[in-house]
């Protein structure tokens, strides 16, 4: 069973179980203009008394070599996984840190095999960027708004269109919960890809200011 799945089946267990919390999920994401980038995921939720404990532990999403075994790819590399229990609050949270070569490579990992990671060339020099977001089945009555799901992305260009919900400059920010997923949604941006080799403007001010420390220089030990 997939990490996806088994994330889907706490959703849908909830209730038979008495998981009084909410569950959480986040993910951020940063891109290159090469495609390659990085992903942080962090998703928790809360454990109130020892029943939900043990139903944690059955399901294995907080156990690091499952958690590993379910983003393992030969096109990613994972930088860090940490579990842990947060006792101020009673929650338990998994944070996964990983880079990658390809942003499409990331659908070859087991756990995002139905993500459909996509960047694809559109008109005018400009990309279009895409995830699937899927469908969670909670049923028996539970109350959808208390799971959150939040996908942040830093597109490496200048945003033309998207259906975030907010964005700062190149910052694109979708947060739902299950209710306003329904059957499954998809994030979308266009943008337009900075320069790869684009040469900062501070550069060519910083060179013509040395020129023309040398130039007087030199000019001042000349009359001299």
């Amino acid at each position: 069973m997939t990490l996806k799945k088994k994330l889907l089946l706490l959703a849908a267990m909830t209730v038979l179980l008495f998981l009084s919390g909410c569950l959480n999920y986040t993910q951020v994401t940063t891109l290159k203009t090469d495609g390659s980038g990085s992903m942080f995921v962090h998703y928790w939720t809360e454990l109130d008394n020892p029943e939900d404990s043990l139903f944690i532990n059955r399901l294995g999403i907080f156990n690091a070599d499952s958690i590993r075994k379910e983003f393992l790819s030969d096109y990613l590399t994972i930088d860090e996984i940490e579990v842990y229990r947060d006792f101020r609050d009673s929650t338990i949270h998994a944070k996964v840190e990983l880079t990658f070569a390809h942003f499409d490579s990331l659908n070859l990992s087991p756990v995002f095999r139905a993500s459909k990671f996509s960047i694809l060339n559109g008109p005018e020099e400009t990309k279009i960027f895409s995830q699937f977001i899927m469908p969670f089945a909670t049923g028996f009555g539970i109350n959808r708004e208390e799971f959150k799901v939040r996908y942040i992305y830093y597109l490496p260009g200048e945003i033309l269109e998207h259906n975030a919900v907010d964005v700062s400059r190149n910052k694109l920010t979708w947060e739902y919960n299950l209710e306003e997923i329904g059957s499954g949604k998809t994030i979308t941006a266009v943008y337009r890809p900075f320069l790869l080799k684009e040469t900062p403007k501070w550069i060519y001010l910083l060179c013509l200011l040395v020129l023309l420390i040398v130039i007087t220089f030199l000019l001042k030990k000349r009359k001299a």
